[in-house]
């Protein structure tokens, strides 16, 4: 189970999900609840297991906070398609602008951090994330995005490279999350 493969898993899969919400117009109402939460689910994991580490341990911590922005844009935007009518040409807006921000996202993801990643941890180390990955992946899969916590929100932030936020509340959070 190791954590780099694990995510390029979840990068495809996604991949295959937005082919079908362009291609197939008629099961939106069916998929965008499951790309939305897999793609929540999915940062989540990272937010609490992958960002960390590549901070601490790899010693990226420009681009985990980069990533971590293109996550709250990402989720923003998830925010809006989940309530976009999936027949509507405001649905086909938002969607683009949910596949160009995540592709984005992965393409970055794949090209820096993870190779970095895979050349700093050994093996058992890229194991034990993969499995830490998997189980924070699975305890957040049917969560919506736009529902973070007031703790994962305090983790996005200091993935982000936000201080001072400690004695903010759950808004002020996710103000300084979607601003960074």
């Amino acid at each position: 189970m190791d954590v780099i493969e694990l995510i390029m898993d979840d990068h495809r899969e996604v991949e295959r999900l937005f082919d079908e919400l362009k291609n197939s117009p008629r099961k939106r109402p069916l998929l965008t609840p499951v790309v939305c939460a897999l793609l929540v689910a999915h940062s989540r994991a990272e937010e609490a297991e992958v960002y960390p580490v590549g901070k601490r341990e790899v010693g990226e911590i420009e681009e985990i906070e980069h990533s971590q922005h293109e996550h709250a844009e990402a989720e923003k935007l998830l925010v809006e398609l989940a309530k976009a009518d999936p027949t509507s040409a405001r649905y086909d807006e938002v969607l683009a602008k949910v596949v160009e921000a995540v592709t984005h996202h992965v393409r970055e993801e794949e090209t820096h951090v993870l190779p970095r990643m895979h050349a700093a941890l050994d093996d058992s180390r890229r194991a034990e994330l993969g499995e830490a990955f998997a189980a924070s992946r699975a305890r957040h899969l049917g969560d919506q995005p736009g529902e973070a916590t007031k703790q994962e929100l305090l983790q996005q932030a200091r993935n982000a490279g936000i201080d001072g936020t400690s004695g903010m509340t759950r808004d002020q959070l996710v103000k300084a999350v979607q601003s960074s």
